[in-house]
């Protein structure tokens, strides 16, 4: 006799999820080693968050971005080695997925700029509460744009002055391609590339281009385009 039990099979048990593949994942760049375990104690204490990285500087920020993919990381200007600055850009270009909020406590426009120019994907004072910044963590990994409403006001300002005459300081067609290639964050040896020049051309352009700007540097030409919309 045909015995129907002899043809049943069991599948094996689901596995189980692991509960970390729910959790926001956070890396957290900041010299100052008490504020740096506060906010970790802060952030990882709460429920919805693992910080799973928390460093001193950001010297190797692209490795371990690309290493532990973290949706959120909250970054520091004021850096030994490597300002955060730089941070920012290399992690966007390592996985420009991972959303980037400034933690610091500049509020000069230079600064400002250049971190948005970047990349970053927020801009909070370390005066901020620390509601406000749990609050802007989960706002950015949503696409949002968190600010503390001082900085939010200096951006708003700028976007909001008419228009200058790109014609204004003189630059030359080239080195308006130069400067925007600045902005939009490429190297001297992009540039380059891009151009099909050599980087001491570049280089001497760029010289050119502070010249008429009236600027010292290359963090405040990208500042000054931005503000005045040269680009």
């Amino acid at each position: 006799m045909h015995n129907p039990k002899k043809n049943i099979t069991f599948a094996p048990p689901a596995q189980a999820p692991n509960p970390n593949d729910w959790l926001m994942k956070v890396i957290i760049y900041e010299d100052n080693d008490r504020l740096r375990q506060s906010l970790e104690l802060l952030i990882g204490g709460l429920g919805g968050f693992d910080v799973v990285g928390t460093w001193p500087n950001c010297v190797q920020c692209a490795a371990q971005t690309i290493s532990l993919r973290p949706d959120v990381v909250i970054m520091d200007i004021d850096m030994p080695e490597v300002n955060g600055i730089v941070g920012v850009s290399k992690i966007k270009e390592a996985r420009p997925e991972t959303s980037i909020i400034m933690f610091t406590v500049f509020e000069d426009d230079e600064r400002i700029f250049a971190c948005l120019e970047a990349g970053a994907d927020g801009y909070l004072l370390k005066k901020t509460p620390p509601s406000r910044l749990i609050e802007a963590i989960s706002e950015v990994h949503l696409g949002g744009a968190p600010m503390s409403p001082g900085i939010a006001r200096r951006v708003l300002g700028s976007f909001q002055k008419a228009p200058k005459d790109k014609t204004q300081f003189g630059l030359s067609d080239r080195e308006q391609q130069i400067l925007s290639l600045l902005v939009s964050g490429h190297t001297y040896k992009g540039i380059a590339a891009e151009c099909h020049i050599s980087i001491d051309t570049v280089g001497t352009h760029l010289r050119n281009i502070y010249h008429k700007l009236h600027v010292n540097s290359g963090t405040e030409a990208v500042a000054k385009a931005i503000r005045q919309k040269i680009v």
